[in-house]
């Protein structure tokens, strides 16, 4: 428990320092005009901005590793996370800076039930693409599962200053908000 607790720990520094990261690094301006307007409240095109970005991250530069990942992704959408697991690991190991690779691992892992892994690998993409909202969500999503509140809170809060049309963070953000004020639903 004292390993996983580290690992919480270590997670909630990387939510709290990295969403203060500027994002103009990491593409030279598409992907941070595409999060700009994603950002947006009142933006009706939302999910298409959604979809260009969730692309923009999903492409790593080489066809093998893009196989790798759309083999990981259609090993978890059949239900078969140990060979998800397998296929993403060796992206993971292939391609260390690829983001997504590292997020699609810890979302396979987290649906294996392997929450402290699941949370290394999560902050790994946060290491290398603050602005990454589904990252921020799982953040939070474990962080709630663990009984850490008030830093889950923090997660789903950075997530969505991000991408504030994530519903469903929102809601459990709104839930959490209510457990820490004392009101019960």
């Amino acid at each position: 428990m004292g390993r996983v607790r580290d690992i919480l720990n270590s997670a909630v520094a990387a939510v709290l320092t990295l969403t203060a990261t500027s994002v103009a690094a990491q593409d030279g301006g598409r992907l941070t005009s595409l999060l700009a307007e994603l950002a947006q409240p009142e933006n009706a095109g939302w999910r298409r901005v959604e979809r260009q970005v969730v692309t923009e991250w999903s492409k790593s530069g080489s066809a093998a590793m893009d196989l790798l990942l759309q083999r990981g992704r259609e090993a978890m959408a059949e239900g078969d996370m140990p060979a998800a697991i397998d296929h993403l690991t060796a992206l993971t190991d292939h391609a260390p800076d690829f983001a997504e690779g590292w997020n699609a691992r810890a979302t396979a892992l987290f649906r294996a039930g392997q929450m402290g892994p699941a949370m290394q690998d999560l902050s790994r993409v946060l290491a290398l693409n603050p602005s990454h909202f589904g990252a921020l969500a799982g953040v939070g999503t474990i962080l709630a599962e663990t009984g850490n509140t008030r830093a889950a809170l923090a997660a789903y809060k950075a997530a969505l200053a991000i991408h504030p049309h994530l519903e469903k963070v929102r809601e459990a953000a709104e839930r959490l908000e209510r457990d820490l004020s004392g009101q019960q639903i």
